[in-house]
C-alpha cells in the first residue's frame, strides 16, 4: 500500500563519551511517555541529559507501545526509550541497524564520526556517534526498508564529510543540546520547534521528511555546501502512474536490458531535471538532454551529444530511476500501440481535462479509441495529410505514452514446425509435381519436332522450367534439355563454323549451370543439417527452402536463437543489420514453420506490470 511507503518519523540521536541524547525528531507530536506525565511532573523533571537510561524499565512504563495512528504518526514511545535504543555500541556502528517493535520498524545506519579537532592518532572514545533513524510501518517491504537504510547511510556520510571540513556536526548538536537545556520547563513540542528555527540540520531533516511523504524525491543542501540527492522509487513513480509500486530491483532488471536501439521519453519538463543530479553532474546531463529526441535511438543520441553509449546508459538509467523518464522504442510509423489494460480512462479521470488543455479542441476518448485494437501510427496517417496533422498525431501519442495510456506491441517469432500439418499437403504437392513433370516432357517432345534442324533457336530461347525438390535432391529440368539437345546434335550435320560455335557455347553454358546446381544442392544439404530430421522434412516442403539465400538467412537467425520468442523484430533488425522488408519477406516465405505474435517488450513492461 502507498501508506506503507511513507515514514512515520525521523529521529536524530547523538552519543559520545558524555552519554546519549535524542536531539531532534519530526513530526513534533508527543510520542507517548510525556503525554502520561502531568504538568507538575514535567516541571519538576531534572533528568541528567547525559545519564544512561534503563531501557527495560522504560519499555515497561511506556503505554500504547508502537501504535501508528491513521494520520501516519508515531506514538507510544518516550524520548528516553528511543535515545537508549538508538545510541548503539561502537561495535554496531557503520552497518545496518533494524529493530521491529509491535507495528513499527526502525531502520538506520549508525555512523561513528571523529571530532574535527581530533587527530588521526587520537583515541576512539573521543568519537561521537550520530544515528538518523527512520520509523516505518512494520509491513513495509524489504525494498522500501533497504531504501531508507541507504538514505540514513548517505546522511551519515554527508555529515561526516561536513564535520571533517568545517566542524558542522559539532556545532549543530551543541545548539540542539543547549536548546533542550534552556527549554526544560517548556513543552517538548515547543522545544523541537525552536530547534528547527535555530539549526539548519533540523531544517534539513524536516524537509527530508516532507519530501519523502509527498514526492519521494530529495535534493537537500547540508551546511549550504553539500547537496544530497535521493530517490524513493516506490513513491516517485506513483507521480506518473498512481498505485504502481516500482521497487529498485524491478528498475535494475529493466535497465540491464537496455540496448542501443532503445529510446528515451522524458516524463517531466526540462526544468525538473536538475534536482535529480548534484551540481557536478549537471553539465553532462544537459549535454545529453540537448540531443534528446523521442524519435531517435540511444545510440543516435550518444552520437549527437558526443558522448559514449555507456555514459548515455548511465544518465538515462538515472533519469528512469528518478521517474523523470521512461524507456521506449523510438517513435516511428511502424510502431504498433494499443490501449493499456489499466489505463485510467473513466469519465471523471483528470487526464481528460489535461488532454483537452494540451490539445485544444481534441477529445482524449476520441483519439485513443483509434487504438482499441493494435494499430500502427502509419495506419492512422495518409500521404494526403498535412505534415502538421501528422506532427500533432505524434505529439498526442507521446503524451499518451507519458501518461501510460498506451503500450507498444512488438512482434516475436517462434520456430514451430508441425509434421501433422503437412501430411495431406505433402501428398498433394507430390501429385502436382508429377503432373508438372509429365507436362514438361510433352512440351519437350513437341519442341523437338517443331525445331528439328534448328538447334540454334532451341539453345538461344530455352523454355522456362522451374526447379523442383524431389526426394531431398534438387532436380533442375534444364538438365534433361541439355541431354536431349546433345543427342540431336550428334545426328545433325554442321552447316557452318558459326553454328558449331553456337552449339558449343550452348553446351558449355549448360555444363556451368549444372555445376552451379550441384554446388547449390550441396550447400542446401549442409544448411538443412542444422535441423532435426522431423524439422528438416517440414522445411524442405517449403518452396523457399530451395533458395540458398533464403535458407541461409533462415538458418542464421535460427542458430542465433532469434526464433525462441525472446527477441522482437526491431532487435533482430538492429543486431543483424536487416531491413524490415527483408525480415518480413523471410517470415512470410517460411510462415509454415514460423509463428509470429505481438506482445509487450517484457523488459519495459516489467516496470509497470510487476506481476
Amino acid at each position: 500500500m502507498e501508506t506503507n511507503v511513507n515514514p512515520l518519523a525521523v529521529i536524530l540521536v547523538y552519543f559520545d563519551s558524555k552519554g546519549d541524547r535524542l536531539l531532534y525528531r519530526y513530526p513534533y507530536q508527543t510520542l507517548g511517555q510525556t503525554e502520561v506525565a502531568s504538568d507538575e511532573q514535567r516541571k519538576t523533571r531534572k533528568r541528567n541529559p547525559y545519564a544512561v537510561a534503563n531501557v527495560d524499565d522504560l519499555l515497561q512504563t511506556s503505554t500504547h507501545l508502537g501504535t501508528s495512528k491513521s494520520q501516519g504518526q508515531l506514538q507510544g514511545f518516550a524520548d528516553e526509550v528511543l535515545s537508549a535504543l538508538f545510541a548503539v555500541k561502537p561495535q554496531l556502528c557503520n552497518q545496518k541497524f533494524e529493530l521491529k517493535l509491535n507495528d513499527v520498524r526502525f531502520v538506520s545506519h549508525p555512523t561513528s564520526i571523529p571530532h574535527k579537532e581530533q587527530r588521526s592518532g587520537a583515541m576512539a572514545k573521543n568519537q561521537m556517534l550520530i544515528n538518523i533513524v527512520f520509523a516505518l510501518h512494520a509491513q513495509a517491504s524489504y525494498s522500501i526498508v533497504k531504501c531508507y537504510h541507504e538514505l540514513s547511510k548517505r546522511l551519515g556520510l554527508a555529515l561526516k564529510f561536513e564535520e571533517q571540513r568545517s566542524g558542522y556536526l559539532t556545532e549543530q548538536t551543541a545548539h540542539m543540546a543547549r536548546t533542550h537545556d534552556e527549554q526544560q520547563q517548556q513543552p517538548l513540542e515547543r522545544t523541537l520547534e525552536l530547534i528547527a528555527e535555530r539549526c539548519s540540520l533540523a531544517q534539513a531533516l524536516r524537509s527530508i521528511f516532507h519530501d519523502l511523504c509527498t514526492t519521494g524525491l530529495l535534493s537537500t543542501s547540508l551546511n549550504n555546501n553539500l547537496t544530497l540527492c535521493f530517490c524513493l522509487p516506490a513513491k516517485a513513480h506513483q507521480l506518473h502512474k498512481k498505485g504502481s509500486m516500482v521497487d529498485p530491483e524491478t528498475i535494475d532488471r529493466c535497465l540491464r536490458a537496455l540496448k542501443p536501439y532503445h529510446g528515451m521519453l522524458l516524463l517531466v519538463d526540462f526544468a525538473e531535471l536538475l534536482d535529480c543530479v548534484p551540481p557536478t553532474g549537471a553539465r553532462m546531463l544537459w549535454q545529453m538532454v540537448d540531443a534528446y529526441n523521442p524519435l531517435i535511438s540511444l545510440q543516435s543520441m550518444a552520437s549527437k551529444a558526443d558522448l559514449s553509449i555507456e555514459h548515455v546508459y548511465k544518465l538515462v538509467s538515472h533519469l528512469v530511476y528518478w521517474a523523470k523518464a521512461t524507456i521506449i522504442y523510438p517513435l516511428c510509423e511502424t510502431n504498433v500501440y494499443v490501449i493499456a489494460p489499466d489505463a485510467p480512462l473513466h469519465t471523471k479521470s483528470h487526464l481528460v481535462e489535461k488532454f483537452s488543455a494540451r490539445f485544444a479542441g481534441m477529445s482524449l476518448f476520441e483519439v485513443i479509441s483509434d487504438f482499441s485494437l493494435p494499430t500502427s501510427i502509419g495506419h492512422l496517417t495518409t500521404p494526403l495529410q498535412q505534415p502538421a496533422r501528422q506532427g500533432i498525431l505524434a505529439q498526442m501519442v507521446i503524451w499518451m505514452l507519458q501518461h501510460h495510456l498506451l503500450m507498444q506491441l512488438h512482434t516475436y517469432v517462434q520456430f514451430m514446425p508441425s509434421e501433422d500439418e503437412f501430411g495431406d499437403s505433402a501428398s498433394c504437392s507430390n501429385q502436382l509435381r508429377d503432373a508438372i513433370s509429365d507436362e514438361e516432357g510433352d512440351q519437350e517432345q513437341d519442341a523437338d519436332e517443331l525445331h528439328e534442324g534448328s538447334m540454334l533457336s532451341m539453345s538461344s530461347q530455352p523454355l522456362p522450367v522451374p526447379a523442383v525438390l524431389i526426394g531431398g535432391h534438387r532436380r533442375d529440368m534444364s538438365e534433361d534439355h541439355s541431354s536431349l539437345a546433345s543427342d540431336n546434335i550428334a545426328v545433325q550435320p554442321s552447316s557452318s563454323h558459326k553454328s558449331n560455335f553456337s552449339i558449343t557455347a550452348s553446351m558449355s553454358t549448360d555444363n556451368c549451370d549444372s555445376l552451379d546446381s550441384m554446388e547449390d544442392e550441396q550447400k542446401l544439404k549442409e544448411l538443412l543439417q542444422v535441423f532435426s530430421d522431423a524439422d528438416r522434412g517440414a522445411i524442405r516442403r517449403i518452396p523457399a527452402s530451395a533458395n540458398v539465400d533464403d535458407l541461409s538467412l533462415l538458418v542464421k537467425l535460427y542458430q542465433m536463437g532469434y526464433f525462441k520468442s525472446e527477441h522482437h523484430l526491431e532487435e533482430i533488425m538492429y543486431f543483424e543489420n536487416l531491413r524490415r522488408s527483408q525480415l518480413l519477406q523471410l517470415l512470410d516465405k517460411f510462415r509454415d514453420v514460423l509463428i509470429i505474435y505481438e506482445t509487450e517488450d517484457p523488459a519495459i513492461a516489467s516496470m509497470y506490470n510487476p506481476k
